[in-house]
């Protein structure tokens, strides 16, 4: 063979090589190592949904992982103390954080952040979403959602709503409201959902958005009537009260619970977690939990949570410039 031939030869050989390493099947490939131990960030004190739902996904990932999960409770500044400790965290899948739907509203109002809900983080899962419910006090003469607009056009500003704070989920949708229904509310924030009711109770306030489990027992005890539930159409888990869009077409703001890691976490390990996750919040238990919140789980990949956080966040952002929302 001469030198030439066996020059080609041998490059045949290599190209050959190099192709069926290429072409590999993907399952071939590593897999991405999830860490050993994982810290599980809460922005929000103990004991609500966000605090509950963290304990028990971590819980499961530790025994179906074999890792060492632990809740991290950074309360404070509506969430943005512990989304900015996750968010200046190393993206190497040993930091996550579990919050809610205030984290977007608590962003758009927010003129100075040290960091950006899109940019700072790489969505990992959606736990569960589901609507909250328009009540009012049971001695209210606000029978229906139409009553409470009715009222609210003959007395500009002169219908008040509590929630638990600017830039939180019940004052974002209550302005989310006035804006679709054209009408004015007048905003009454208070420290906690808890102290918003008792108000709306006593007839202090005339309405409050809320989650299903604050408002639910309240109702059955007769002190708070529902007048909706704020998803686009009716919610399984009460469905002889009416959607808020019956009357007020295509309202829609609904609660959700998910999973975030730093930026530049690498899209194999935010997959792997993602299908973990999913397969936990399919389990019975899981599903059952979500239910007393009113919630389903999410079947959502981590491509389609990161959209649903761009849509989400720049929706707030529209409703807060809109309605001259700030923080400030």
């Amino acid at each position: 063979m001469t030198p030439h031939r066996h020059r080609l030869r041998t490059l045949a050989i290599f190209i050959a090589a190099f192709a069926g390493v290429a072409s590999m099947p993907a399952a071939q490939a590593a897999e991405p190592v999830i860490p050993k131990t994982i810290r599980v960030v809460v922005p929000f004190p103990p004991s609500g949904s966000n605090d509950v739902f963290a304990r028990l996904v971590s819980e499961k990932l530790s025994k179906k992982l074999g890792v060492t999960a632990i809740v991290d409770n950074k309360p404070g500044a509506g969430g943005a103390i512990g989304a900015e400790f996750v968010a200046r965290s190393a993206p190497d899948g040993a930091t996550l954080m579990i919050t809610s739907s205030t984290f977007t509203g608590n962003a758009a109002v927010q003129p100075k952040t040290s960091y950006d809900v899109n940019k700072s983080f790489a969505p990992v899962a959606m736990l569960a979403s589901g609507p909250m419910v328009l009540a009012v006090s049971d001695k209210s003469p606000y029978k229906t959602v139409a009553d409470l607009i009715a009222a609210a056009k003959k007395d500009k500003g002169g219908i008040n709503y509590g929630s638990s704070g600017i830039g939180s989920i019940n004052q974002m949708s209550s302005e989310l409201l006035a804006g679709d229904a054209g009408i004015e509310f007048t905003h009454v924030p208070y420290k906690g959902i808890s102290n918003a009711l008792t108000d709306l109770i006593a007839g202090q306030v005339q309405f409050v958005i809320a989650s299903f489990p604050s408002v639910a027992s309240q109702v059955k005890g007769g002190k708070l009537r529902a007048l909706g539930v704020t998803s686009p159409s009716r919610s399984r888990f009460a469905p002889q009260w009416p959607s808020v869009a019956e009357t007020v077409p295509n309202y829609s703001a609904e609660l959700w619970w998910g999973v975030f890691a730093p930026a530049g976490t690498p899209q194999p390990l935010v997959d792997k977690l993602n299908a973990e996750i999913r397969d936990i919040i399919a389990t019975p238990e899981m599903r059952e939990t979500f239910a007393r919140e009113g919630a389903e789980p999410s079947a959502m990949t981590a491509a389609q949570f990161a959209e649903h956080i761009r849509r989400d966040s720049a929706r707030w952002k529209q409703v807060a410039k809109a309605r001259n929302i700030t923080a400030e």
